[in-house]
């Protein structure tokens, strides 16, 4: 199944930290709690890695009126044996 890093932000204000909390935890979003979030160092995104079919299942996890403001990542790994594959697909 694939992999996905969902990246919400929200602004670099102290009351949009409070509201980005408060919808998380009003739509009983798992994102609230499985997330973690940069705020503390100024850094206004939270981050979940969810296993999941496609973009669009990853984006449903993310409450609706933060959804314009979200990048979904597809995540794979590379392993010594196939290494060679990923470099001649990116160089050609």
């Amino acid at each position: 199944m694939p992999r996905y890093l969902i990246e919400v932000a929200h602004e670099n204000k102290k009351e949009a930290c409070n509201e980005a909390v408060r919808i998380f935890e009003m739509t009983g979003s798992h994102f609230l709690t499985n997330s973690d979030w940069g705020c503390a160092d100024d850094i206004h995104k939270s981050w979940i890695i969810a296993d999941l079919t496609n973009k669009e299942q990853a984006l449903l996890i993310v409450p609706p009126s933060f959804r314009q403001k979200t990048k979904i990542i597809t995540l794979n790994r590379f392993l010594s044996k196939t290494i060679n594959k990923v470099v001649k697909k990116h160089n050609s």
